[in-house]
């Protein structure tokens, strides 16, 4: 039992755990990150079981790897699930914009909610969750455009995820998403979003999307998605892992609750194409016609 266990012990289980959770968070298997960090497979085990007294050096390695803050492994209380967003936006903030949220924060300040326009329906989950097919097939009922986040991202930079990945690492990843979000929502056009299934270990560009879309989490059963992403011949980032399923099973478990954040969930296990596009459909009716005026759109044509 975890209270019976001295503070030292205690604290080191904590601090696997959230290497554990956050490695799954960016879809990374325990031979990845052993590779881009350069620390053996067999010490990232012993870590995140609790068992190895890492190094703060070795610790650094291991969140750069993940394009992580290394405080977000260092176990302690957080006052609220908004944290690490009001961190990240406090680290870009302007001297006047500190000062602004200091007067909030303490009373005063009363329009300084930020005003966001609506953007669309964004889906998110983890990969083979349909979001691509469903999303495709959405858009075209409804007439608007079809994005894909990650080909924006490609297609910005010259580069395919892969090798932004490979070249720039995790973080620079997440920068490049970040990008190419603000610069779809300079738009101003309606559109459905099919993110990645990473974008939710992301705070600030996570919020971005729940706060400009009406957002959906598309889930299947992890058999599922594993069947999907294998007849789509991809299997990154957990190619060559004998544990791939289980990898898939913790990538799940720690993506579960950013996943719930979706303004709308759409269960598609073992429905066909249709069906699940069917039910999608039906998810969405309420921000198309009920609630339009609100959004200040147009109910779609049927």
């Amino acid at each position: 039992m975890t209270e019976n266990l001295d503070p030292e012990t205690g604290f080191l289980q904590q601090l696997g755990q959230r290497v554990r959770t956050m490695r799954a968070l960016r879809g990374m298997s325990r031979k990845v990150l052993a590779k881009v960090s350069g620390i053996s497979e067999r010490y990232i085990a012993q870590l995140e079981s609790g068992k190895g007294n890492v190094s703060i050096v070795l610790l650094r390695r291991v969140s750069n790897a993940m394009g992580a803050h290394l405080e977000d492994l260092i176990p302690a209380s957080e006052p609220s699930p908004d944290w690490p967003v009001l961190r990240d936006l406090l680290r870009k903030a302007t001297p006047s914009q500190i000062a602004q949220a200091k007067d909030v924060l303490a009373g005063g300040g009363a329009s300084a909610q930020r005003q966001v326009s609506f953007a669309g329906i964004a889906l998110i989950g983890l990969r083979g969750a349909g979001k691509s097919t469903l999303g495709k097939m959405l858009a075209k009922k409804i007439g608007w455009n079809f994005v894909e986040l990650n080909k924006e991202i490609e297609q910005q930079n010259g580069l395919s995820v892969a090798e932004i990945i490979a070249l720039y690492g995790q973080e620079g990843f997440r920068r490049m998403e970040q990008a190419a979000l603000s610069q779809l929502l300079a738009r101003r056009e309606l559109m459905v979003l099919a993110t990645g299934g990473g974008i939710v270990s992301e705070p600030l560009t996570f919020d971005l999307i729940l706060s400009s879309f009406y957002t959906i989490w598309l889930k299947a059963e992890p058999e599922e998605h594993m069947a999907r992403v294998r007849r789509q011949g991809d299997l990154r980032p957990m190619a060559d892992d004998r544990s791939a399923m289980a990898e898939l099973r913790n990538i799940l478990v720690s993506r579960e609750p950013l996943y719930a954040r979706a303004s709308a969930v759409v269960d598609t296990a073992g429905l066909t194409v249709n069906d699940a596009a069917a039910r999608l459909i039906d998810a969405v009716a309420p921000v198309l016609h009920n609630d339009a005026p609100a959004f200040g759109i147009r109910s779609a044509a049927s």
